[in-house]
């Protein structure tokens, strides 16, 4: 299962995986907008993979089935005050 990924021109690290390559057809217009224009990144074989670097195989390969595509958004920013606050109750 070959997936194409493509990154966005609005939105920082947040990234379009679909299962041909240039075909959009599946996304949402709403979604297309806000991602903006489509930059080719890579492609890659699900089927010889275990795992990716950021998202969960598995959720990539059942939206690619059901949806036609994933949506990779960036990961939540850290809280630096909270993260300040558990370190500092766990001395």
């Amino acid at each position: 299962m070959f997936c194409f990924i493509y990154k966005s021109n609005k939105k920082e690290q947040t990234y379009l995986y679909l299962n041909n390559k240039d075909n959009f057809s599946d996304v949402p217009n709403e979604l297309m907008n806000v991602f903006g224009k489509p930059h080719f990144v890579m492609v890659i074989n699900l089927s010889s993979r275990n795992k990716l670097a950021i998202v969960n195989i598995d959720k990539v390969k059942e939206a690619l089935q059901n949806e036609g595509y994933f949506l990779q958004l960036p990961p939540p920013p850290v809280n630096l005050l909270d993260e300040y606050k558990r370190n500092k109750s766990n001395q």
